[in-house]
């Protein structure tokens, strides 16, 4: 029997996962899917938020802000690609400079540090290629930008490394109550667990209903995004948001930690928890409120669009609770936005709920906070390119010239921990297809070595879920 099983292997369920690492306990981190990182830790905006949107007192308004503190140590420990660029919320007109000082005032009231109200002089200074029409802005200096799916992978790896279960491709489709906690249906497997803790992201409430009275509704919001190429990947400096409105936070603009520009998204509740596709009303939608913030920008540089679903509760709160009926059962439930900022303190925050279940919880003495950081062979020297050659010439093979990835990088992720099965599984911990042709070169070589190091045929590689076939047989 498991101590603790971890549903979710998103940003959140990693996150958790890594910090009950640290204990003397058999924990186990399941999820349907193909990959970590596959759900809504996928398609996001990868912005740390610095805490100035959430209504004071709330969970999201507290885990916000201690979530921002933590982030600098965590990214150091796992090599993750983190810049606190600071924040801007943009004004337009009078009742906008209005909101601007609300949340500066919700900031202060809720312990954000380093922020300012700029005047339009000191805006378009700090962004030159913002639109004249702007009259001021609230700047946050802790704001920032992460690579989402970089951490949760890393994440789940060291949580692995010291002592952590993995279980993939293993839906969870039945729960019962037993003598000492739960037995667990998820795939073709019976697993008996102490404690549940419950962060399924949008099938939250699914998970929650198969043992418990409905609690709460997940709510899935769709947004979409544009996604540019590097070309104008320094069109703005800052995370540059507008106004939020009841929709949401607004469209927002941005440099990603790879050097791209992103903008998006829209705010749209769907009724199918499987609504991820992109439309021309959304996606005009974004361009048009863009046009609007920037002087210019031309659409010909987008490289991809993609939508993420948001899970969203009626309160507009997280949700983080042992359940009424069950004990040992525990709701991360409605982890929308801030929620990847929030991440590393809602950890905290249920490892504290856990400990009221299990006492006298021992600290492992071996325990590693560190991963080994990946490979960016064209970023290191060229003395080190030339060892790194020499002991394995795989590392002298360019994969994927737009983002200039070699052979040795991709069997690299292939081979850690939670390492990569699929082409997109590469493309998130490697970046081969990541750039202007989207793995048109690269994405053949990338599967060829994927069959290669996993002893397949190469038509038994995905592009990402199972099922996501790309060959299906010869043409000749």
């Amino acid at each position: 029997m498991y101590d603790i099983t971890v549903i979710g292997a998103g940003i959140t369920g990693t996150f958790i996962a890594r910090e009950l690492s640290r204990y003397q306990l058999r924990v186990l981190l399941v999820d349907k899917e193909n990959d970590i990182a596959n759900g809504t830790t996928k398609a996001n905006s990868a912005i740390v938020h610095a805490g100035y949107d959430a209504t004071e007192g709330t969970l999201k308004a507290k885990l916000n802000v201690r979530g921002n503190e933590l982030y600098e140590k965590v990214c150091q420990e796992l090599h993750v690609p983190f810049k606190r660029i600071g924040s801007l919320v943009l004004a337009f007109n009078q009742q906008e400079v209005e909101t601007v000082q609300e949340l500066f005032e919700r900031g202060i009231k809720n312990g954000v540090p380093q922020m300012e109200i700029l005047d339009k002089e000191s805006v378009l200074k700090l962004e030159n290629n913002l639109s004249e029409e702007v009259v001021g802005a609230l700047y946050a200096k802790t704001g920032g930008i992460v690579g989402p799916w970089e951490l949760a992978i890393a994440l789940a790896e060291n949580a692995l490394e010291n002592g952590v279960e993995l279980l993939l491709n293993s839906p969870v489709t039945d729960m019962k109550k037993i003598a000492g906690g739960y037995c667990i249906t998820a795939g073709d497997r019976k697993i008996e667990s102490k404690i549940i803790i419950n962060c399924a992201g949008i099938h939250t409430d699914d998970i929650n209903n198969m043992i418990n009275s409905p609690s709460f509704e997940i709510l899935p919001n769709r947004g979409e995004y544009n996604l540019f190429d590097k070309s104008v990947g320094n069109v703005v400096n800052s995370v540059v948001f507008r106004c939020p409105s009841e929709a949401g936070k607004g469209v927002l603009i941005m440099p990603t930690v790879h050097g791209n520009l992103l903008v998006g998204p829209t705010s749209e509740y769907v009724e199918n928890k499987t609504s991820v596709e992109t439309t021309f009303e959304g996606l005009t939608f974004i361009n048009d409120h863009t046009k609007h913030t920037l002087k210019e920008i031309s659409f010909q540089n987008v490289i991809t669009s993609f939508t993420g679903l948001r899970a969203k509760t009626r309160t507009q709160d997280f949700i983080i609770e042992e359940s009424k009926e069950s004990q040992g059962f525990f709701n991360v439930a409605g982890i929308d936005s801030p929620g990847l900022t929030a991440a590393p303190a809602i950890a905290e925050y249920v490892i504290e709920l856990v400990k009221a279940r299990i006492e006298n919880l021992e600290i492992k003495q071996d325990f590693n906070p560190n991963t080994r950081p990946n490979i960016h062979f064209m970023e290191l020297p060229d003395s080190e390119k030339a060892k790194l050659i020499e002991k394995d010439p795989r590392f002298g093979r360019i994969i994927c010239r737009c983002e200039n990835i070699t052979e040795g990088e991709i069997v690299d992720v292939i081979k850690r921990k939670a390492g990569a099965t699929t082409l997109d599984g590469v493309k998130r911990r490697a970046r081969p297809g990541s750039g202007r042709c989207q793995g048109g070169f690269c994405a053949p070589r990338v599967m060829e070595i994927l069959a290669r190091e996993q002893g397949t045929d190469v038509a038994e590689v995905v592009k990402d879920g199972l099922g996501s076939y790309i060959l299906t047989g010869k043409t000749k």
